[in-house]
């Protein structure tokens, strides 16, 4: 059986970590390119220029207009090309995050995150939207970030929906790597970008993977109440260390190296409902967990420590929880149909899964989480 795991080469996290920024960038050289929103930069500007004197290297700004598009990753790429930058900084949220993954390829890339609210900044994955920001293509490259610096201070200052919102991406994690490793699936870190099968077929998840998405789980469990509170006070706490690592790290190493399942899927057929679109990633993947769960019939003590959790610190538990107050039976039949299309992580689910169990899981998972909000007990 062949086995594969991906990780970014360094990772570091601390308070004022921002300060050794010019650090690593100079293992490069002198000139780095920096890919943020310019709200973004604005906020650790300070940090950036005092970072930048003390180990001699200067940002070359990118002027990024928002946006994951080919035309802008194209011009950012002759930008640095321009300016002969040693290396590409990410800096931010998502869409900057990714633009710099695929402006890098894969070489020299130092990713900055300034919230936790997903996982996507360890991974060797990216996601391409169009210029007006409807869904283009995912582009996959030939290793992980070299570097992941996060700033913890940072974090800590942004809002606490964004870190609710990574620990909601976080708590699929497990559920979906324990799915993922009953059905011998294949996982994103076995397929280099562009290899073709016959040259270098897919792989199956580790048991560091897996033990990895299990630490995961525990680690919300254990400080995310905590984390959320010292976040709701820009304190950074060892609570709050714990579950930016495991936002961030540990989420992102587990869901590439050991599987995606059923959550992420339902997540992505709630995305044609229009009142889920002002809602985060990760709001809607914590139901989707929730749908999941239901879908394989987990335990019912399973079930209610993961609702237990959400409650506790703010993540949907039901479809009005993610702005859907009601759904059609047309509505319905389309989110579980596009969960279920072929290349969806949904057949990574240890048994054969039809759209129709997806619908009624769905429906099962907001009863269930409208019905404990009130009291009511699985």
């Amino acid at each position: 059986m062949r086995k594969a795991f991906i990780c970014p080469t360094k990772y570091v996290q601390g308070e004022d970590e921002l300060l050794n920024l010019g650090y690593f960038v100079s293992t490069y050289g002198k000139t780095a390119l920096l890919i943020a929103h310019p709200d973004d930069a604005n906020r650790v500007k300070e940090k950036l220029d005092k970072t930048a004197e003390k180990f001699q290297v200067s940002f070359i700004e990118s002027g990024f207009t928002g946006e994951c598009s080919r035309k802008e990753v194209k011009r950012i790429q002759e930008l640095a090309l321009a300016n002969g930058c040693s290396c590409t900084i990410g800096l931010g949220g998502g869409k900057a995050i990714d633009t710099a993954k695929c402006v890098a390829q894969g070489d020299a890339l130092i990713i900055a995150p300034t919230i936790a609210a997903t996982d996507a900044p360890t991974s060797h994955s990216a996601v391409l939207y169009t210029e007006d920001g409807a869904f283009d293509d995912y582009a996959y490259f030939k290793q992980s970030p070299s570097v992941i610096l996060i700033d913890t201070t940072v974090i800590a200052n942004a809002p606490s929906r964004f870190l609710v919102s990574g620990m909601g991406d976080a708590l699929s994690t497990y559920f979906e790597a324990r799915a993922t490793a009953a059905s011998y699936s294949n996982v994103n870190a076995g397929l280099p970008c562009g290899a073709r099968e016959d040259l270098c077929p897919p792989a199956k998840g580790t048991n560091t993977a897996l033990a990895l998405a299990k630490l995961c789980y525990q680690t919300l469990l254990s400080d995310g109440r905590k984390a959320k509170i010292a976040c709701d006070c820009n304190q950074v706490t060892q609570a709050l260390e714990n579950i930016v690592e495991t936002n961030i790290l540990l989420s992102g190493l587990g869901f590439e190296s050991a599987g995606l399942g059923g959550a992420h899927a339902i997540h992505d057929g709630l995305t044609l409902l229009e009142g889920t679109h002002k809602y985060f990633h990760g709001e809607k993947v914590a139901f989707g967990t929730l749908a999941q769960l239901v879908l394989e019939n987990a335990p019912a003590q399973e079930i209610e420590e993961v609702l237990d959790f959400c409650l506790s610190i703010g993540l949907p538990v039901c479809l009005s929880d993610i702005g859907v107050d009601t759904i059609t039976d047309t509505e319905l039949m389309e989110v579980a149909k596009k969960a279920c299309i072929p290349e969806e992580s949904i057949h990574a689910m240890p048994f054969s899964v039809t759209w129709e169990q997806v619908a009624a899981a769905i429906i099962t998972a907001d009863q269930v989480g409208r019905r404990y909000k009130e009291g009511g007990r699985i």
